[in-house]
């Protein structure tokens, strides 16, 4: 399962830096969201509205036929408040992503996204 596949707000175009989220959310100390980071995630995510457009799509469509090209055995599970937004996920799957657009999102974001997506205190340690 994909968990939060549209970035937590930088693919649906509401990511803000880390500042000015609320002590309570985990966005204010994710490294996704500190500067530097955050201005390469941003610049990343113009870059793939760009490569989304050109093929008649929402970047949310692009990134989640990103994930459905990945193989039959991962699904993505997009969360979202709106019968609108859970159409628009859905026509994803008509998306017909190329190989020069995946070598191009490769190319955009070579490791995913810039900032580790958890931080050290939140991954399980293994005995």
């Amino acid at each position: 399962m994909a968990y939060s596949p549209l970035g937590r707000g930088f693919l649906t175009g509401t990511a803000k830096p880390a500042s000015e989220y609320g002590e309570n959310d985990m966005r204010r100390d994710d490294a996704r969201w500190q500067p530097g980071n955050y201005e390469k995630n941003l610049e990343a995510t113009h870059q793939l509205t760009e490569l989304a457009e050109s093929k008649n799509a929402t970047v949310s469509q692009l990134a989640l036929a990103w994930i459905l090209a990945q193989g039959d055995d991962i699904v993505p599970i997009p969360g979202t408040r709106s019968a609108t937004r859970v159409d628009e996920n859905v026509a994803a799957v008509d998306l017909d992503l190329t190989a020069a657009d995946l070598a191009r999102i490769q190319e955009i974001l070579p490791t995913g996204g810039f900032g580790a997506r958890y931080a050290d205190l939140a991954l399980p340690t293994w005995h």
